[in-house]
């Protein structure tokens, strides 16, 4: 069975995590030095890399070259050579222990951890436990683990991840070292997709590029698993409106003539709106799209110096007609406009018929 795209394109190294550059910076000041710490708590959004770090922290302590070679050791990032890297990467490393605390959350599991850490490694220098949604285990638990966290073997690295950091006892977080991962800016995805797409020798395009990257809410890892489902029907050339059929996401140039036919006040926003809803897209989904395009373009009507705030999350192209319509909008109307459509999207979700507070919310707007 072939691997999934997401673990095929997965970081080997600390320079290949991308968006993630104080967390990088840190690790690799850390490995430069020598000094890696015994407990790591990495927090943030799905996908957005916590596992992929772990696995690399695990390579840095065990790598056996830059153990070795003080000179390679400068470069802060495991060889992915070494019988150590190969074998972690292999997912075959028996000191690298990986735990899933959402299945394994209670006192016994914990206990059992702690019996096995007294144990020293088999076969690597450093024993790396990974806790994944570490947020997960029981009160008690979480006190079983406390003397441990604060002062494990010499040989052994805890990391714990979680993607809910605030559910964590303070206790626990004070013994960790922590760092804090943010979700991907859309145009870093769309970049690490062109080049997966290359790899792959797939023909797409950015807008539908776009649209998968907006679909994953800052999280390579989605990302990736829609790219995978797109490619899946093994068709070399993918077009815009296949993605938008797939995803059921209307793309970024549609969502812009229905945002300006509505900043406008333009009636023909009711006929453009039954098109795409007789191609069987989400209105639950557009209608937010649209809102969010909309505040974009209001904000940048206040101050055009939020382009540079946006330049993350948009490419060039969708940035320069926002700014085009910032230029025209009625500030007030705008701001009742994107009322209108928030008090449709709060509705929708509850209608049987989504396409009635939507169509009700376009009139008032363009009466």
């Amino acid at each position: 069975m072939a691997l999934a795209i997401y673990r095929r394109y997965r970081p080997k190294t600390v320079s290949e995590i991308i968006g993630q550059e104080a967390v990088t910076e840190a690790l690799k000041n850390a490995a430069k030095t020598d000094r890696m710490a015994h407990a790591y708590l990495f927090y943030g959004p799905r996908g957005c890399g916590k596992t992929t770090a772990a696995r690399i922290v695990a390579k840095l302590a065990n790598c056996e070259k830059r153990a070795a070679d003080p000179e390679f050791r400068k470069q802060g990032e495991p060889c992915n050579e070494c019988r150590a890297c190969k074998e972690i990467d292999e997912g075959r490393a028996l000191d690298v222990i990986e735990i899933d605390a959402a299945s394994n959350r209670g006192i016994d599991e914990i206990r059992g951890l702690k019996e096995g850490i007294r144990l020293s490694p088999t076969s690597l220098s450093k024993k790396v436990f990974i806790i994944d949604e570490v947020h997960q285990l029981t009160k008690e638990a979480f006190n079983a683990l406390l003397k441990t966290l604060e002062e494990p073997p010499a040989h052994a690295i805890f990391v714990l991840a979680t993607t809910e950091y605030d559910k964590l006892p303070a206790t626990i977080i004070s013994r960790t070292q922590r760092f804090g991962f943010k979700r991907i800016p859309n145009v870093k995805i769309i970049e690490k997709l062109r080049y997966i797409a290359k790899e792959e020798s797939v023909n797409i395009s950015d807008e539908a590029l776009e649209i998968i990257a907006v679909s994953a809410d800052g999280g390579f890892r989605d990302a990736e698993s829609l790219f995978e489902q797109v490619i899946s029907m093994e068709d070399k050339e993918i077009t815009l409106g296949e993605v938008e059929r797939i995803l059921g996401r209307v793309g970024y140039s549609k969502i812009a003539k229905m945002a300006e036919k509505l900043i406008m006040r333009e009636k023909e926003a009711l006929v453009l709106l039954s098109e795409i809803n007789g191609e069987g897209y989400n209105l639950t989904q557009l209608t937010k799209d649209i809102i969010l395009y909309i505040r974009r373009v209001l904000v940048l009507a206040y101050d055009l110096k939020m382009e540079d705030v946006f330049k993350d999350e948009l490419t060039g192209e969708v940035l320069a007609k926002m700014r085009d319509l910032a230029m025209k909008c009625d500030k007030d109307k705008t701001i009742k406009l994107i009322k209108l459509l928030i008090e449709a999207y709060g509705e929708m979700k509850y209608s049987p018929f989504a396409i009635v507070p939507l169509e009700v919310a376009v009139m008032e707007a363009t009466k």
